[in-house]
């Protein structure tokens, strides 16, 4: 009887400790929460998350944080004159820049003039030494003496027709042969007029002086004294009034349907900062130009003062009529893959995103023409943060 009695109580004493080890577990359970593995725990205000996503809709909930991080802004609208800025060059006038060219071969004695130097029309530029000219002369000789031959023998016809002395035959002829002669003496009388020099006996040289056809600046010579010239097609200097000159600028394709002759411009250039010169444009070349993709456009201004010197660069500003534009600050522009993007508050702290084209950036502020109105308010600081 004391071994039954014995361990029953043995048992009791382990049910009693495990019972109160049981009770232990357990509320310390409901104190944790079940150690935070219980699902139907509630999560506490301060983990509320930053932003619910309704379909294209981003909804920032009251308790967010992100709240104090977010700034809008409305899109502002302004009335400005739309502005084209070019990259330029200065140029000569094609219609006042003239090749010289030696209208006879032969070695050149005497260079009058220098790169840079200025002439004006009619200027001895160089002497030169042709063995051409002889042949010249030579060829206007011997047409003066065949016309003046074949005039007599026309007159000495003549007078034997009329005695029936000569037929008709052989009056024609002669006729002929002194039209001929007229035609060769006329020839060699003009080709030694554009050579400058005249047929008269003893006052013939070999020397031929090569004039200036205008007035300008020589900007390339490509001679020196005692070179042989031998293909007078060849440019020996070239002569460039620079009294009006052109400023020449690159459009690009995209920008093509904003220029136009006659649209006011704004030139300004590197060598003379803060000098701005007023002027229109004289007109647009119908041709794109295959290596730059690019349209040129030219700008005649005077140049009195030869201060604007061909290969200058300049800045183009086309001013264009005036029209509406949508300005945003810079930050408010976003990357999203390769769109740039807004986003744009639909409702109290319920944003959406926008595509939008930015057409002209203006240090801190941003030109749109597309993705957003007027007034509408969009998110201008912290936007990265509803970027993901």
């Amino acid at each position: 009887m004391q071994g039954e009695d014995h361990a029953a109580n043995a048992w009791g004493r382990s049910f009693l400790w495990g019972g109160m080890l049981f009770g232990l577990v357990l509320l310390v359970a409901l104190l944790t929460h079940g150690f935070g593995l219980l699902g139907d725990a509630k999560p506490s205000e301060s983990e509320a998350p930053p932003i619910v996503r309704q379909g294209d809709r981003i909804v920032v909930p009251e308790k967010s944080p992100l709240r104090n991080r977010l700034s809008v802004s409305p899109v502002r609208a302004e009335s400005i004159n739309a502005k084209l800025v070019l990259p330029a060059m200065v140029e000569s006038d094609p219609a006042r820049t003239a090749a010289v060219l030696t209208p006879l071969g032969g070695r050149i004695l005497e260079l009058k003039a220098g790169l840079g130097d200025r002439v004006r029309k009619g200027q001895v530029l160089a002497v030169i030494d042709s063995a051409d000219l002889a042949q010249a002369y030579e060829d206007y000789d011997k047409a003066a003496d065949a016309f003046e031959l074949t005039r007599k023998n026309l007159e000495r016809q003549e007078g034997q027709f009329k005695l029936g002395a000569a037929s008709s035959r052989d009056l024609d002829q002669t006729r002929s042969d002194h039209v001929q002669a007229g035609a060769e003496y006329a020839r060699t009388q003009a080709r030694l007029k554009v050579l400058g020099v005249a047929a008269i006996a003893g006052k013939r040289s070999s020397l031929l002086a090569v004039e200036a056809p205008v007035g300008g600046s020589i900007t390339t010579l490509s001679v020196a004294r005692g070179n042989m010239i031998n293909d007078p097609t060849q440019p020996i200097m070239t002569i460039a009034d620079l009294s009006t000159v052109w400023v020449t600028a690159l459009v690009a394709e995209k920008d093509l349907a904003h220029v136009a002759r006659d649209q006011d411009a704004e030139v300004e250039l590197a060598a003379y900062p803060g000098r701005m010169l007023h002027g229109k444009v004289l007109f647009v070349s119908d041709v794109i130009e295959p290596d730059s993709r690019r349209d040129k456009l030219r700008i005649a201004f005077p140049n009195p003062d030869s201060t604007l010197k061909p290969n200058m660069f300049t800045t183009v500003t086309l001013l264009g009529e005036k029209q509406t534009r949508l300005l945003l600050p810079t930050s408010a522009l976003l990357m999203n893959n390769d769109r740039t993007t807004v986003f744009v508050a639909t409702a109290p702290w319920t944003f959406e995103r926008r595509t939008v084209h930015a057409v002209l950036d203006e240090g801190t502020t941003v030109a749109l023409d597309s993705g957003v109105e007027a007034g509408e308010q969009v998110v201008v600081k912290g936007g990265i943060l509803l970027n993901d």
